[in-house]
């Protein structure tokens, strides 16, 4: 029955969101949906190996409108639609609203709470049960108009670690593939007053592009020197252990408390490594379609 009822929520969503995409009230450019469509068929191929989405974040209608694109089929069956993190205190401010959410795929997520909270556990579950997980690597809405800027050069927000988490402690690297937005922000632009913030524009040109897989070999290389990154247990336990090479006398006995620090250091560097891979990826993708300043709409 829940699995009915969730259905039923994806697939009046995604509809309504076709719907709109094709009513005159806005205009859309898609590009190289058959990237991503290729890999949900693949399924199969890819023996348990997830599939990651990740893009910039302009608008609090990015997801669901952004997949009013997918063939109707899509909504049909739950490996064909997204799972999402969304946050707590915007989606699940009732129980109507959390029914709502859950049903369609959104895990709750704490603002706050770090990347070691039970959502990005959900995540990687999923993943590993071979589902699609669509990531905001910023975490929270971020318009052009507010990106860093460097030499004249627009950035995104730095993503957030738990997209390196999420990445490294799926039991199979996962497929990556960048995503980017256009015109969502001026479909929902931030800071306008009551009631016009809860509406969005009509006119806009949105745009939705797919790039090809981000590379793994790099991402595998840092995994590598990280042989125990999966379940990391040096870090719990409390044991002996001997001192690694290049740290004081070699094999002198040190409590394992040290070894907990080191390998948190090396887990945070590498977590950050992976992260900043995915988004130089989406960034770079974002910045051939979009410009420098990352706000040309799709062509």
């Amino acid at each position: 029955m829940s699995q009915l009822l969730s259905t039923a929520v994806i697939t009046a969503t995604g509809l309504t969101c076709k719907a709109f995409l094709h009513s005159g009230l806005c205009s859309i450019t898609i590009s190289n949906l058959a990237v991503l469509l290729d890999a949900l068929q693949d399924q199969s191929k890819r023996k348990g190996q997830g599939l990651i989405t990740v893009s910039n974040h302009l608008s609090t209608l990015d997801d669901p409108i952004a997949w009013g694109i997918l063939p109707s089929r899509c909504y049909m069956k739950p490996r064909t639609i997204r799972w999402v993190l969304g946050a707590s205190d915007i989606m699940f401010t009732n129980p109507v609203f959390s029914a709502f959410f859950r049903n369609g795929q959104v895990i709750e997520t704490f603002r706050g709470e770090g990347i070691f909270q039970p959502a990005l556990d959900a995540a990687i579950d999923k993943l590993n049960q071979g589902h699609w997980v669509h990531l905001f690597g910023e975490g929270k809405v971020c318009q052009p108009p507010h990106y860093p800027q460097v030499n004249g050069v627009a950035h995104l927000q730095r993503f957030k670690w738990g997209v390196g988490r999420v990445v490294m402690e799926a039991n199979v690297l996962p497929l990556i593939i960048p995503m980017w937005l256009t015109g969502f922000d001026k479909l929902m632009p931030e800071g306008r007053p009551f009631p016009f913030k809860f509406f969005p524009k009509v006119g806009v040109k949105l745009g939705v592009a797919f790039g090809d897989p981000i590379p793994a070999a790099r991402i595998v290389t840092l995994l590598d020197s990280l042989p125990n990154h999966r379940g990391n247990q040096a870090l719990h336990t409390r044991s002996f252990c001997e001192e690694p090479h290049g740290r004081g006398v070699r094999g002198e006995k040190f409590p394992a408390s040290d070894v907990a620090i080191i390998e948190e250091r090396k887990m945070d560097h590498i977590r950050s490594e992976v992260t900043a891979i995915i988004q130089r990826a989406v960034e770079d993708f974002g910045r051939k379609l979009s410009g420098n300043q990352l706000d040309r709409p799709l062509a």
